[in-house]
């Protein structure tokens, strides 16, 4: 493939080959295309526009003052000699169709898919406001969020027409923002009202709400030193709460854990968080637990680890990981719980390093995450956890944190102003 991109036509002598890209929509296909910058556009006849595969794109003269950027066909997949190529992929570039904005709405709105409908309003400081279309909610391709994954995001749940740990969330956001030298494109307390505001015009009364800060849109540069301002956008996805299961099983990541410095951001770079999940799925698991580059016990993939191992709640400690919202919730509220039942239940808590061989030996182990609260764990890697059952102080956990989601204190439960319809 790489010979044939080498070898260029005559006629695209001074051009710079900017992309490479396979199509892999079928296993028949693997037709390759290149994208390539002209430099002297002007002295490059028709004849150049010419697959590599032998067919000639009838493109009109005109054409080739304007674009300085085109797409050529390289070669294309064959199947026992013959040739194939992928009917979804256009393999001339005057096949591809030219939408004007109101066709490529009309194609956005045609969009599809089980979750779609799920997303019952979204927020864009770049248009300024609120859409309750799903095809409206978009981000621009310059926005650096996108192409260079220079963003923070965070979630806070709803629950009964109530946003849980708002302030924690948004706290967090800004440090996170702060960290990775996002500039706030408001204050604390404007963006905060947005992110209500916009729950409040979804009408969703039970679901998540997730909001990100980005550099902002601008151009494809590394440097956000071309964004005129940073971005923010919010977007209720509106689901009833699920109980979680029972007991779920996990499995120590072989995926290279992130640095410290960037694990304690909760940045949009989730590329060893996806990977890790992955390498659970295809392993039959929930969720894969991270060690540090000490060995010790870190956090799962978007969940924080817990363990309860001779009546005290073990929390691996948060200078190398992130923080987790629910996670820091519980150490609240099980410190009070060991206070007020005298040790009935808990004798104890403690946040610090846990080994690995500590963790193994626990009597109980959970997952915890603001969209479950507290996931019970009864097998890890293969092996049962305690009894191999969800355990007593997990689920004792678990309602500790469902009533404080459901009935807490003001100070963790911020009503939604919803509009009457």
């Amino acid at each position: 493939m790489l010979q044939s991109v080498c070898s260029l036509p005559k006629a695209l002598t001074g051009t710079t080959v900017k992309d490479i890209l396979v199509c892999n929509n079928s296993p028949q296909c693997g037709v390759v295309y290149a994208t390539f910058q002209l430099q002297r556009i002007s002295k490059v006849p028709e004849t150049a526009f010419r697959s590599f595969h032998g067919r000639i794109s009838s493109v009109a003269s005109s054409v080739l003052q304007r674009p300085r950027v085109f797409t050529m066909g390289i070669s294309s997949a064959t199947n026992n000699g013959v040739e194939t190529n992928c009917p979804s992929v256009p393999t001339h570039m005057d096949s591809i169709p030219v939408f004007s904005l109101d066709e490529v709405a009309s194609k956005l709105q045609q969009l599809t898919h089980p979750n779609r409908r799920t997303y019952t309003a979204m927020y864009s400081s770049v248009v300024g406001g609120i859409t309750l279309d799903p095809a409206a909610m978009v981000v621009p391709i310059d926005d650096h969020i996108v192409h260079r994954g220079h963003g923070v995001f965070d979630t806070a749940t709803v629950c009964n027409g109530y946003l849980y740990e708002l302030d924690a969330h948004v706290d967090r956001l800004l440090r996170s923002a702060a960290q990775a030298r996002i500039p706030l494109p408001f204050s604390r307390s404007v963006l905060r009202n947005i992110l209500v505001q916009t729950v409040a015009a979804s009408g969703s009364r039970e679901g998540s709400l997730r909001y990100w800060i980005s550099t902002g849109p601008g151009g494809f540069a590394l440097s956000p030193s071309e964004c005129e301002k940073s971005s923010l956008y919010a977007v209720m996805i509106g689901k009833e709460r699920v109980k979680p299961e029972s007991g779920v099983s996990v499995i120590t990541s072989s995926v290279p854990i992130k640095n410290p410095k960037f694990a304690i951001m909760k940045t949009t770079n989730y590329l060893p968080n996806a990977l890790s999940t992955m390498d659970a799925e295809d392993k039959g698991a929930f969720q894969a637990v991270w060690l540090d580059e000490e060995g010790y016990i870190a956090e799962a993939a978007n969940m924080n680890v817990a363990f309860v191992s001779k009546g005290t709640l073990l929390i691996p400690a948060f200078d190398r990981i992130l923080s987790g919202c629910t996670a820091k919730r519980l150490v609240v509220l099980a410190e009070l719980l060991t206070a007020n039942s005298k040790g009935e239940v808990l004798q104890k808590v403690e946040v610090r390093k846990i080994s690995l061989e500590e963790a193994k030996s626990a009597d109980e182990m959970m997952l915890l995450v603001s969209s479950y609260l507290v996931i019970p764990v009864t097998a890890w890697d293969g092996q049962p956890v305690g009894d191999g059952k969800a355990g007593p102080v997990t689920r004792f956990l678990y309602d500790l944190m469902y009533e404080d989601l459901t009935n807490g204190p003001p100070e963790v439960r911020e009503p939604v102003p919803y509009v009457s319809k």
